[in-house]
């Protein structure tokens, strides 16, 4: 509560320093007249309504204006929405219809306090209907910033907390240096400056209407710039933001298969949208990872086995099913047909599987379709259950199935490790949700096949090329989706060298090894 307020007249002639609430509440107002108002009528009416105001009188203080009805809500909202707890005025020397006076203005805000101190002045003019002596009124008086653009006082947080993005080593992230990040740390720094002890700067504004741009009066606080660690690598996240710069509608994601730490997100359209995380389209035959899981660990088939690989194939509805440019491989195994990316051979083996068989392997040993928790938006991918030609399309990623790099690059490191780990871009301590967990690993024999028939793609297949010179633990997958409307198929490629899997799509790009193959590459190549 605002307690009664002295009002102080410096160097008025006659009047010395006096509270002159107590003489406002009392005795009758004198009768308006004609003409300009005398340098006591200034004194007198100035004096009245700036006793008011500091003490809270808004309706009293108002009435001394010639415009009450404005007056008393801007006064109201002074307090109110300025958040001002205590207020001092202290007038100065009239000058002529005008007196100048200054305000002292205490502060408090979500425990935060601040003594503001301004100048201002008030003018006063003859009541065109009352005669009487009255203050001029104009948002100006309660602070000489404000107009009728900006009319109103307001006090709050700034619109954004300083927080410092750095990557896993403390290297400063920015849009500037990494303008793909864009999306990812503006999500970062809304869900975690609490955590990171930030707080935001609490500022005194002219508000104005809708689209008028605020003006700073007053720093109550400057707040506290925090620091947000992230799973990020300056040095990969680089390398992908050069990839993807190079291809319209590239987009990859790296991750540590070990932990599950994403070391960099990139993409070549600068948008809100993250595609790499929130997009959802079909994988093509990168998904033939899980799909080869699920054979291998049915034992239905072995890499050695043949299963030949022909041009075209139909289902049980009668779809027909082809290869990329009609190849084809009568004599292939089933390791050559994963290494050629054979469509035929893959649907040719959707007998040997329940309909069920294989969005059952995506969730319980891949992860794809629970809820990751991953520190920013994510789409988790799906894999829906179909029988007939639906579930022929699933088996090489087509139909229904939806994925995105984030888990495209995940199911290549739970195929090289057996055991899916939740994708982070922040340490785990940061997320209070439960991390996702798939139900079960890869068996080791499954492992050492499909990490196989990976390495087998990356030296010899299809993925060859891209792959070409990296050494280490090394495996790789490609594929080309066709997408409804679209002349060219989306080109995916995904692979896994030691501690570092990677995967990228590129839309309308054909071919996976050749359009996607290079951003995977070149992100691969970043760590030695």
């Amino acid at each position: 509560m605002l307690g009664v307020t002295a009002v102080a007249v410096v160097g008025v002639a006659g009047l010395g320093a006096y509270n002159l609430y107590t003489g406002l509440t009392g005795g009758n107002e004198s009768p308006g007249h004609d003409g300009p108002v005398t340098a006591s009528e200034v004194r007198t009416t100035a004096h009245d309504f700036l006793a008011a105001w500091a003490d809270r009188n808004d309706l009293r203080a108002s009435q001394l204006t010639n415009d009450a009805a404005s007056a008393v809500a801007a006064l109201s909202g002074y307090r109110k929405d300025g958040h001002v707890s205590k207020l001092t005025l202290k007038a100065g020397r009239a000058q002529g219809t005008q007196v100048p006076f200054d305000v002292t203005a205490d502060i408090s805000y979500q425990g935060t306090r601040s003594t503001w101190t301004y100048a201002s002045e008030l003018t006063v003019v003859r009541g065109r209907t009352t005669g009487r002596p009255l203050v001029d009124w104009t948002p100006a008086v309660l602070h000489p910033k404000l107009t009728a653009e900006r009319p109103a006082l307001r006090t709050g947080l700034a619109e954004t907390v300083s927080v410092k993005v750095v990557d896993r080593d403390g290297q400063e992230l920015t849009e500037d240096h990494y303008p793909s990040l864009g999306p990812v740390l503006t999500q970062l720094r809304k869900r975690y400056s609490a955590a990171t002890g930030a707080s935001g700067r609490i500022e005194v504004w002219a508000a104005g209407a809708s689209g008028k741009p605020a003006t700073t009066l007053h720093v109550v606080s400057k707040g506290k710039r925090g620091t947000l660690h992230t799973t990020l690598d300056a040095r990969v996240q680089s390398r992908a933001e050069e990839a993807v710069a190079k291809r319209t509608g590239a987009s990859v994601v790296a991750l540590k298969p070990s932990t599950g730490e994403v070391l960099a997100v990139a993409n070549s359209d600068r948008t809100e949208f993250n595609p790499a995380f929130q997009g959802a389209t079909a994988p093509g035959s990168t998904f033939k990872i899980v799909t080869s899981a699920a054979l291998l660990e049915s034992g239905e088939v072995t890499p050695g086995r043949a299963v030949p690989c022909p041009k075209t194939i139909s289902y049980q509805q009668g779809m027909t099913f082809h290869n990329v440019e009609d190849s084809e491989n009568p004599a292939a195994t089933f390791a050559q047909d994963f290494a050629a990316s054979c469509n035929t051979a893959f649907v040719s083996l959707a007998g040997d599987l329940s309909d069920g068989a294989v969005a059952d392997e995506a969730r319980e040993v891949f992860g794809i379709g629970l809820s990751w928790h991953v520190g920013v938006e994510t789409f988790d991918g799906s894999v829906p259950t179909g029988g007939g030609d639906d579930k022929a399309a699933a088996l090489i990623g087509q139909g229904k199935v939806q994925m995105n790099p984030l888990t495209v690059a995940s199911v290549a490191a739970t195929a090289q490790t057996g055991t899916f780990r939740q994708p982070v871009i922040v340490p785990r301590s940061l997320i209070s949700e439960k991390k996702a967990t798939a139900e079960r690993s890869l068996s080791p024999a499954a492992v050492q096949q499909l990490k196989s028939m990976m390495r087998l793609t990356a030296t010899s297949g299809t993925a060859a090329r891209a792959m070409a010179g990296l050494t280490g633990d090394v495996g790789a997958k490609t594929g080309s989706a066709e997408i409804d409307g679209q002349p060219t198929t989306n080109a995916w490629f995904t692979a896994y060298r030691n501690d570092m899997a990677a995967a990228a799509v590129v839309t309308q790009g054909g071919h996976g090894g050749d359009a996607a193959g290079p951003v995977v590459r070149d992100v691969l190549a970043s760590h030695g």
